[in-house]
């Protein structure tokens, strides 16, 4: 019997140094391993994530110090099933063939940290949803 194929979710926002980063990490430390993992990528991505994401997700447990904003290419399109946009508007990418939402998020980028918390539960709502209804979610991580 062949092997089920890994599902893939596409985060993807203009700076990938925000939004998507924070999706991805919940999504990775909420899912069931063997089901699906996320990666996060932008258009014109940024030189590095924004320090009000980086100390948002340390609160809750996620080191984001290692992560790297990248350009969303068609290599990293290329076996995923989702693309998941964070409220860019024109400037989202469009990735044929892959399943899509838009997650109107507000862009974290020098708010201050209590606004930054509410963007952080946002998001974190939005990726249990989904995982939640594709039937991803790990049972045993509640991050």
């Amino acid at each position: 019997m062949p092997a089920e194929r890994m599902n893939t979710v596409i985060f993807a926002c203009v700076h990938n140094a925000g939004r998507s980063q924070m999706a991805a990490a919940f999504f990775n430390a909420l899912v069931h391993p063997d089901k699906a993992r996320a990666v996060s990528a932008g258009t014109q991505p940024g030189e590095r994530v924004h320090p009000e994401v980086l100390a948002a997700m340390s609160e809750v447990g996620i080191d984001l110090s290692g992560a790297k904003p990248q350009r969303l290419t068609d290599e990293l399109a290329q076996g995923a099933q989702w693309l998941i946009t964070m409220g860019c508007g024109d400037a989202c990418p469009y990735v044929p063939g892959l399943k899509r939402d838009d997650w109107p998020l507000e862009d974290p980028k020098g708010k201050p940290v209590e606004r930054v918390r509410g963007i952080r539960e946002d998001v974190r709502s939005r990726v249990m949803a989904l995982l939640t209804r594709e039937g991803w979610l790990n049972s045993k991580r509640t991050t």
